[in-house]
């Protein structure tokens, strides 16, 4: 039992921290539609993130040789999904920083917002299948029993929905870590690239683990730098999307 507790606890920070950058997307995502529904697609977009781990355990746990097994050269299911989502987020997030600095124009604004609440639902549920696969993955790799994994992916995804509307606001309200957590972004997709093509090499040196404390570290910096701006020093304003005269 003693053990269970051991693999619980160890699963639940892991899946807080994997969460986290789940809810990061999702924040930067949901900030674009009108003010209204920005709070529905997070608790849409962390609700169809519970449900894709949930349903991506069960089947893992029972067939997760099939999913490993080479179907394209030495490339399996989990590799294409990884190198594929991985791809998507770095192109998503570029674009995104791109979008941020130089304003570039969009025709699909609507109701003061600049995506539709559709369009986002759909990047969240692309983006949840890597995430939740990556996540969930560890938890076989971590613990035995299928009740331990699932607790603790519970208890991370409630986590996430106390600190969605915080960590949203929070990136909203000051634009470096708005750039910074989409540069984040940008990593993990590079992590999740360079585990779906060569795997073995990825967990031989760590890099997820370098990865994460560069992120904590350039956070820490940016907190810090933010305790020294004097008060009466205005960030800069990242541009909104042009609209189509």
């Amino acid at each position: 039992m003693s053990q269970s507790i051991v693999a619980l606890l160890t699963l639940t920070v892991l899946e807080i921290v994997l969460g986290i950058d789940n809810v990061i997307f999702i924040s930067i995502l949901s900030n674009k539609l009108p003010v209204e529904q920005q709070a529905r697609a997070r608790q849409t977009g962390i609700a169809l993130a519970v449900i894709s781990r949930l349903v991506l355990l069960g089947v893992l746990y029972f067939v997760l040789s099939e999913l490993t097994a080479p179907i394209i050269g030495r490339f399996s299911v989990r590799d294409l999904i990884l190198v594929g989502g991985g791809l998507f987020l770095i192109g998503k997030a570029t674009y995104e920083i791109h979008e941020k600095l130089e304003g570039a124009e969009h025709g699909h604004s609507t109701g003061g917002g600049t995506a539709t609440f559709r369009s986002v639902i759909t990047q969240v549920i692309l983006i949840d299948v890597v995430f939740s696969l990556d996540s969930v993955i560890t938890a076989v790799g971590i613990a035995d029993e299928l009740w331990t994994m699932v607790v603790a992916i519970l208890i991370a995804a409630a986590i996430m929905v106390f600190a969605a509307t915080a960590i949203s606001d929070f990136v909203e309200q000051h634009p470096t870590m708005k750039i910074l957590a989409l540069a984040f972004l940008i990593l993990i997709g590079a992590i999740l690239v360079i585990e779906g093509v060569n795997p073995d090499l990825a967990h031989e040196l760590h890099i997820k683990w370098y990865a994460y404390f560069a992120i904590v570290f350039s956070l820490v910096i940016e907190l810090i730098n933010m305790q020294l701006r004097k008060a009466s020093t205005h960030p800069v304003e990242l541009r909104k999307p042009r609209k189509p005269e």
